[in-house]
């Protein structure tokens, strides 16, 4: 079947090795693996680059088909010819996190002093950290400024991480759908997922790799995080009260209704493709983010920028609010930087961003036109 496919419609991740990265925390690994994607073709005056950062369970797999999989990237319907992010304009790359568990280092991967995965002795790490090493591999690239760097949630973390740390090698940020710092409810909705893993017999100290995992542990805080990516509308429109290939109530506690079989199904798919520990790593380095650190305000933060800002936000998004982006678009209006702010209507949740893309695309499409045509 995949060979029914045009050729560039295809794609196989990559990866490149680094000799060391320092960490916040103080800590040095090494060596770092980096698995990426591109699409499209860099210019000669390798001003065309745009950096996707994906959110907390995506991974390098942007667009296009998987030759590994045969499966469609993460942000296939914002990414390729003609989408927002036209790949027969720019070129496009997109890598798994650091911590992640899809080809670069984590958990997961083996400790070269030991022998042994990493697991619990893994560093623990930060947006910072993360963002650090896409650096080294946008140097890598021989790119010493991107045209745009765009993410949605904790890609949209990434994106204002990069806007503040390296301002010049940042022309646009396009923070979507995320937040200048966890409130309190969002740290307190990764802390169950956390205690969930951590809970199950099977995590055993983290200590699990070529053992039975945590799956029920996952599972479960996959459900949870999966209830705030949704919206109270979406999920009444989606299931309602129904009930799952029955017409009365069990009167057990087997599934009755087709949300909860919805739930249990993304939290079974889920362990299949996401190693526990990287929960536990990306969900604490989330809540330790915060723009303001450091630098006294939000907006004495944002002044070490110069970039062009699109920031997107959604009505119903209840898990990152629009007030948090507005409260980010306000501090960069103090200082007279470049800003473009939309909320945008959709019935969708925090999940808008991945599926209810047609706005969305003709703000993304225009934003780069323009801040391409200033750089040309």
């Amino acid at each position: 079947m995949m060979g029914l496919l045009p050729p560039d419609m295809i794609v196989e991740a990559n990866t490149v090795r680094f000799d060391s990265l320092a960490l916040d925390s103080g800590a040095n690994l090494s060596p770092v693996d980096v698995a990426y994607e591109t699409y499209g073709t860099l210019n000669a005056a390798k001003s065309n680059a745009i950096l996707i950062l994906h959110a907390f369970s995506g991974d390098a797999h942007a667009a296009g088909i998987s030759q590994e999989t045969g499966k469609p990237g993460w942000w296939d319907n914002m990414i390729g010819p003609g989408k927002a992010f036209d790949t027969d304009r720019y070129f496009v790359i997109c890598s798994n996190v650091l911590g992640g568990c899809r080809g670069t280092t984590g958990p997961s991967s083996v400790n070269p002093a030991t022998g042994c995965p990493y697991a619990m002795s893994f560093p623990v790490i930060t947006i910072g950290d993360m963002v650090r090493l896409q650096k080294m591999l946008v140097d890598w690239f021989g790119i010493q400024r991107l045209l745009a760097v765009a993410g949605g949630s904790m890609g949209g973390m990434q994106a204002l991480e990069w806007a503040v740390s390296y301002p010049g090698r940042v022309a646009a940020a396009l923070p979507i759908a995320t937040t200048t710092r966890h409130s309190a409810q969002q740290i307190a909705f990764n802390e169950v997922g956390r205690q969930a893993i951590m809970a199950d017999p099977d995590w055993n100290g983290g200590d699990y790799y070529g053992k039975q995992p945590p799956a029920r542990g996952l599972a479960v805080a996959r459900m949870v995080g999966h209830i705030t990516y949704m919206s109270d509308q979406s999920m009444r429109e989606k299931f309602g009260r129904r009930l799952r290939g029955k017409e009365s109530f069990s009167f057990g506690f087997d599934v009755d209704f087709e949300v909860e079989s919805y739930l249990r199904y993304r939290g079974s798919q889920f362990v299949s493709r996401f190693d526990a520990n990287s929960y536990l790593y990306i969900s604490k380095a989330m809540d330790y983010f915060d723009l303001t650190s450091g630098n006294g305000t939000l907006a004495a933060a944002l002044e070490q920028s110069h970039s062009r800002f699109l920031v997107i936000s959604f009505t119903s998004d209840w898990l990152y609010p629009s007030y948090q982006s507005q409260e980010l678009v306000r501090a960069l209006r103090s200082r007279n930087r470049d800003v473009a702010y939309v909320e945008l209507e959709s019935n969708y949740g925090h999940d808008a961003f991945l599926v209810d893309v047609a706005e969305q695309t003709e703000m993304v499409r225009g934003f780069l036109a323009a801040t391409f045509e200033r750089l040309s």
